[in-house]
């Protein structure tokens, strides 16, 4: 019998650098949908569910399809409360209800770009390893150990200037959290309270499935993008 797991969604209401962020419209719905859709479109979860604060992002929510079974607690619900901690939060709330899960999906509300494909390898890849957790991951477009610091005076040098004659094909790949979901035991995540486990496995995805967004630039540049994938992911009407 395969273990079971849950999808937690975490939502809190209240962002500052893009009010509303995480129900704002995205090539046409709301993008908190894309993580439902890819979620329940992976079929692998015994719960899809959304962790908020906030009575319109719930309202949203189940009418996407996931579930709210309680509200967050206020002291998960500010600018510092640590996605794990509210991870635990929800696992707690469920087991007070007679639910246990062995195995968490943590994914992200503003990724858009998250795909029900994607969030299936992680989940093999974890069964497979036998890893405490997994991480998607995308390489830095350019060697970061060729990066630049200005300082104070406006003076230009490198970090590590040892690299200096260092040639890019030469130099290690560097990897980034691509910011879309994050495959956990749930045991390693109450004893770690953390989805970088000591023992992870990377999920290497492409850098047309990544983008980051924190600025509304950045979300544009995530539609146009999205645009340009020709809007492949599982969203029904």
């Amino acid at each position: 019998m395969p273990p079971k797991s849950i999808a937690i969604i975490p939502a809190r209401g209240g962002s500052k650098r893009i009010p509303g962020k995480n129900i704002k419209t995205f090539s046409g719905r709301p993008i908190i949908a894309y993580s439902i859709a890819a979620a329940l479109g992976a079929a692998c979860f015994d719960e899809v569910m959304v962790s908020t604060d906030d009575p319109q992002i719930q309202a949203i929510a189940e009418a996407e399809g996931a579930q709210v079974p309680f509200l967050r607690s206020a002291s998960n619900s500010d600018d510092h409360a640590a996605i794990a901690e509210v991870c635990l939060e929800v696992i707690e709330q469920y087991a007070e209800r007679g639910r246990t899960f062995e195995l968490i999906c943590c994914i992200l509300p503003t990724a858009p770009f998250v795909s029900a494909e994607r969030l299936k390898q992680g989940l093999q890849l974890l069964t497979d390893s036998k890893a405490s957790a997994v991480v998607p991951v995308a390489a830095f477009s350019y060697p970061v150990q060729r990066a630049l610091q200005i300082d104070g005076s406006g003076s230009l040098s490198m970090i590590w200037p040892e690299n200096y004659n260092a040639r890019s094909q030469d130099l290690p790949h560097s990897y980034h959290d691509a910011g879309q979901f994050y495959w956990i035991q749930t045991a390693t995540l109450r004893s770690e309270k953390r989805f970088f486990a000591a023992d992870s496995r990377a999920l290497v995805l492409s850098p047309g499935e990544v983008q980051d967004i924190d600025t509304l630039d950045d979300w544009k540049l995530a539609e146009l993008k999205y645009s340009f994938r020709g809007a492949k992911q599982p969203i029904a009407d």
